[in-house]
């Protein structure tokens, strides 16, 4: 699988990535090396977790809306 990763530079010094395709998948690094070895472990951790889905009582609606 691969994955696009947008990479900054922090105004404060080091960098920190996102990870569009998985919103709040995001990180930071002192260097570029720490920055891709923390990126890693993000998209893992993101990737991992198990999302429970709320139980339907067939009265609510579901609505995707775009911000």
């Amino acid at each position: 699988m691969k994955i696009k990763v947008v990479v900054h530079q922090a105004e404060e010094g080091g960098y920190w990535a996102e990870v569009p395709s998985i919103p709040g998948c995001a990180t930071q690094g002192e260097t570029f090396e720490e920055l891709l070895q923390n990126i890693y472990e993000a998209v893992e951790g993101c990737l991992s977790i198990d999302v429970v889905l709320p139980k339907s009582t067939g009265k609510e609606r579901i609505l995707e809306i775009a911000v």
